[in-house]
């Protein structure tokens, strides 16, 4: 089990990581080297021998492995990304790169998302080599860039330049699961993630005629988007029930005593309560508009006009995906993706999905694990391009009224210690056997 040290530890990284600002304000406006050149030292202190790789100067990611004591088994990728979202301090009621430790809470940007996984995994690895512990399989740890945007800097160009250090890897786990959902009735669900949509960030643009905006204009490119916008923000996207989702929606009914009704899922999520938060993002596709842009003066009928739309879908329903945009786009707004990444799924009925399972309910008993897919998306969709196939693994056990989901990109973002305690021996333990 993590010694007094590990627990130490885990809180001191992740306080010491978020006082390096790695704001990652997308279009390349970020520097990660210097939490790469901290994570990198917590490595080599360890015995580790980290490598550091760059295809941007200054935005760094780092990779090193540790050899298991079975050179048969696959090996397994362990990442978190160093980036975080920007973050106003005006906003905050402490200083977002502060990494302030009060009242039992570590404060700051990249708090949950996701300093404190890379911190947890920093502590694993020292403790492991204070007490000569070796994993069981190969594990690839990687500290990665450029999450919070393209990745292209991060795991993307890992993925594309550097597969060779990935050899043997065929599963991976990183943000986004083992977190405790308090569902208001006195159960504590832990859900693990088994999948992730895609991302489909749509750029649409209409074409018109432009003139003078007193004279009748049938070809306005203004009301051709708003129109299509309309479309899309409005459609009811039909159902779609992925393996991961039909196995949490049976597990939580289950936990409820509900019949499993698939064949009326809005029915059961009616009856699961809040717990319906867990899944209801992820039974359909989804369209959200949120930017527009067209004109330069009030009088003026501009000759185009564009939106940008926050698409996500759900795996096998790419093609779908596609259809759909075209109809609701229509004839006069063309649409583009401008920025696109694959939908994932993990089977949930895995050796290493039932020893993340024993590994929580071992320190939280009273929990209740769950597969669950997540609506948004992390670096296992870049990774996957080496056949490594993702779960979502940042154990916390976290109190009653503390909102997780709210954490992520949110103001005053914080975790508890014994939060980040649980997640170093929970963490311990399902790596010494996974």
């Amino acid at each position: 089990m993590a010694d007094r040290q590990a627990l130490d530890e885990v809180v001191r990284f992740t306080s010491d990581l978020i006082r390096i600002d790695t704001t990652n304000r997308g279009g390349g406006d970020c520097r990660e080297r210097p939490a790469a050149e901290y994570a990198a030292e917590r490595l080599a202190e360890a015995g580790l021998e980290p490598v550091l790789l760059e295809r941007t100067p200054g935005r760094t990611n780092v990779v090193a492995r540790i050899e298991g004591t079975d050179p048969s088994a696959d090996a397994l990728l362990l990442h978190g990304h160093l980036d975080v979202v920007p973050a106003e301090a005006a906003d905050w009621s402490v200083h977002p790169f502060s990494g302030e430790v009060r009242d039992g809470v570590v404060w700051g940007r990249g708090a949950v998302d996701m300093k404190n996984m890379d911190a947890m995994i920093l502590a694993v690895v020292r403790h492991w080599a204070r007490s000569g512990t070796r994993p069981r399989r190969d594990l690839v740890i990687a500290f990665t860039a450029d999450e919070e945007a393209s990745a292209e800097d991060g795991s993307g160009f890992l993925a594309d330049r550097h597969a060779d250090l990935f050899e043997g890897c065929t599963e991976g786990v990183s943000e986004s699961g083992a977190f405790t959902f308090h569902d208001g009735d006195g159960r504590q669900i832990y859900p693990i993630a088994a999948g992730e949509r895609g991302t489909g960030w749509l750029k649409l643009t209409a074409r018109g005629r432009a003139g003078h905006g007193s004279k009748v204009n049938r070809s306005n490119a203004v009301t051709r988007l708003a129109a299509a916008v309309t479309r899309i923000g409005a459609h009811e996207w039909p159902l779609r029930l992925t393996p991961t989702v039909r196995a949490a929606l049976t597990e939580l009914a289950a936990l409820y005593g509900l019949e499993a009704d698939l064949d009326d899922v809005d029915g059961l999520l009616k009856k699961l309560g809040p717990a319906a938060a867990l899944v209801e993002a992820t039974v359909r596709n989804s369209t959200n508009p949120t930017m527009l842009s067209a004109g330069y003066k009030i009088n003026v009928i501009p000759g185009d006009a564009v939106a940008h739309v926050d698409g996500r879908y759900l795996p096998g329903t790419e093609d779908e995906f596609r259809t759909t945009l075209d109809e609701l786009t229509g004839p006069d707004v063309d649409w583009e993706f401008h920025h696109r990444t694959v939908a994932l799924q993990a089977p949930v009925d895995s050796p290493t999905f039932a020893r993340m399972r024993a590994a929580v309910e071992e320190f939280a008993p009273e929990g209740h694990v769950v597969p669950y897919c997540m609506s948004g998306g992390t670096d296992a969709k870049q990774f996957s391009r080496l056949g490594i196939t993702g779960y979502g693994f940042t154990p916390l056990r976290l109190p009653e009224g503390y909102d997780y989901q709210a954490m992520f990109h949110g103001v005053d973002e914080r975790v508890p210690v014994e939060a980040l305690h649980f997640g170093v021996r929970v963490l311990d333990r399902f790596l010494r056997t996974a």
